[in-house]
């Protein structure tokens, strides 16, 4: 049996489908590194869940997208946070017109569709809303409801991924060992500057020249780490930058304004950043 498709018998009412996102039509660019893609597949032919690490803004959820369309499978986004409680997640009773009523929350609403759930940088959320993760993660795949006592098993196609940043922890932003053995882990970092010229090139709508020169700049603001910049450019600002520039934004100001001014706000750091800019540009 195919290992991406619904549980033999089993129908999803409309209704509980709600914010669960269909596969993409059509193809997300993604261009890859090394073989995430195909252990990407094996983990979910193997129904293992998957932990994506590396820095801001190299294409974590990007590829998340793309495993969609490759698996026709649909999928559903959490953005988590300090403030994410379990309820966020599996979900909780609501008043509507003098009745108490169950709304499902996205894990739950990602289970019953058998979709892939991502949840993106993980680590921010607390401690006690990660644990409820935990049966899914494991040969039970079950998640429990303890508010309407439903056991709802995951179907086949159902896959957990989450996603963090191992640069931006610290001792209180970290996830338990307990966690982290439950996922794969593929490493995710900028790609390679001749990869990375392509993507710009190709999302930022400029040509192979100008995209040359940003992936140039990305990489001489990138050994600023060293300098106590606590991030550095990612292909995401890249990107942005390049669509200013393809809009008539001049170069100069499409960093200043694109790359340097969301990296700090420390003016000596600013004026290092500008002055690299306008040697490269």
């Amino acid at each position: 049996m195919d290992p991406a498709a619904p549980a033999p018998g089993r129908t999803v009412p409309a209704a509980l489908l709600e914010g669960v996102r269909p596969p993409p039509s059509r193809e997300p660019f993604y261009l890859p590194v090394g073989r995430e893609v195909a252990i990407f597949e094996a983990c979910h032919a193997s129904r293992l869940p998957v932990m994506l690490k590396g820095p801001t803004g190299c294409g974590k959820t990007r590829f998340v997208e793309h495993m969609a369309w490759r698996l026709r499978r649909p999928w559903v986004t959490v953005a988590c946070h300090d403030d994410l409680s379990a309820s966020d997640l599996i979900g909780r009773y609501l008043v509507r017109a003098s009745e108490t009523v169950w709304q499902d929350g996205p894990l739950t609403r990602a289970v019953r569709a058998g979709a892939l759930c991502y949840l993106d940088e993980i680590v921010e959320a607390r401690q006690d809303t990660v644990v409820v993760i935990h049966p899914l993660t494991d040969d039970r795949r079950l998640l429990p409801i303890d508010e309407t006592g439903e056991l709802i098993e995951a179907p086949p196609g159902f896959q957990l991924i989450v996603s963090y940043n191992p640069g931006y922890q610290h001792v209180l932003k970290d996830l338990k060992i307990s966690t982290r053995q439950r996922f794969v882990a593929l490493e995710f970092d900028f790609p390679p500057p001749e990869l990375e010229t392509r993507i710009v090139e190709h999302e930022g709508g400029v040509d192979h020249a100008c995209a040359t020169e940003l992936v140039m700049l990305a990489g001489r603001l990138r050994q600023l780490r060293d300098r106590g910049l606590a991030e550095v450019p990612s292909t995401r600002l890249l990107v942005a930058a390049a669509r200013l520039i393809a809009h008539g934004v001049s170069p100069a100001d499409a960093c200043r304004t694109a790359v340097a001014a969301p990296l700090t706000d420390e003016a000596d750091l600013l004026a290092a950043i500008h002055d690299v800019i306008a040697a490269v540009l």
